[in-house]
């Protein structure tokens, strides 16, 4: 942006977030003066900094809520906040895919998400690295493990530079076992991470994201029509406590256990992604085990 006069000979704008200062002469400055600090301009830049964080924190979370859920997305939609360049950076190269009248997705017809118009129109390179446009009414932005052939796609899209600005191909995915000693293992694998204090445990949860309610960090997803909370207890009392996870458990949002056969696959990839950032903020000893 411009620079935007501050007083007392100065100058103010942003660059990468930060406002930054120059005197009227051109004169770039390491930091802004003390003098103009408080006026209303660098007050002015400072909120607008802090607006443009909140907006992309909002837009990421949105456009993750679609893809945890593979709800299809009105073309439309996209194509209306496409001229948001924060929107834009979010959406641009996503994996989406053409959902059909009757809701049935067109996996075949995916593809890297590189424009989009007002009327819905969607630009895309699709799987045989060719530019194309997908003219449904709606499309899905799938969970990576619901994407078949997930390391050829990454493999490809590696070729092609696609760098996402959300984490869609190479999230962390868990792929659920067909048996039932599977699905055992899995759940219990990233139990018992010991923390020297409960808060850290707490902290490690909160700052990836996740809630925590009444002792237990929790993941909720909604899918195929449910939810379904993903929950592993890190302890609760005294926070400076030392603490212990259990194993993952899920259940359904009125609490009821879900035999761990009906779990739906992103609920499982998504319970397993947050047992697994849980335990690798454990205390390991020194040989490193725990």
């Amino acid at each position: 942006m411009g620079w935007v006069a501050a007083g007392a000979g100065y100058e103010v704008s942003l660059d990468q977030g930060k406002v930054v200062a120059r005197t009227a002469q051109g004169k770039a400055l390491r930091s802004v003066p003390k003098a103009v600090r408080e006026h209303e301009a660098v007050v002015g830049l400072r909120q607008l900094v802090e607006w443009l964080r909140r907006h992309e924190a909002s837009c990421r979370a949105e456009v993750e809520r679609w893809m945890i859920r593979s709800l299809p997305v009105p073309a439309v939609l996209i194509g209306q906040v496409w001229a948001d360049e924060v929107w834009r950076a979010v959406l641009r190269d996503l994996v989406v895919v053409p959902v059909t009248a009757g809701g049935e997705w067109d996996v075949a017809g995916a593809g890297f998400l590189r424009d989009a118009g007002a009327d819905g129109v969607l630009g895309i390179v699709d799987l045989d690295g060719e530019s194309t446009r997908i003219a449904t009414a709606t499309v899905a932005i799938p969970h990576p493990v619901r994407l078949p052939d997930l390391g050829d796609l990454r493999e490809f899209a590696a070729d092609l530079g696609v760098q996402q600005g959300l984490l869609q191909l190479f999230r962390e995915v868990w792929h659920k076992p067909v048996d039932e000693a599977g699905h055992r293992r899995e759940i219990a694998r990233y139990a018992d991470a010991r923390f020297k204090e409960l808060r850290h445990a707490q902290t490690r949860a909160t700052s990836a994201g996740y809630r925590v309610q009444g002792g237990t960090a929790v993941c909720k997803v909604w899918e195929a029509g449910v939810t379904v909370v993903a929950a592993v207890w890190i302890g609760d009392g005294d926070p400076s406590w030392e603490a212990e996870t259990s194993e993952l458990e899920f259940t359904d949002a009125a609490g009821k256990a879900i035999p761990l056969l009906d779990v739906p696959p992103v609920a499982w990839s998504e319970g397993l992604r947050m047992a697994a950032t849980l335990h690798a903020g454990r205390v390991t000893d020194e040989d490193g085990t725990r």
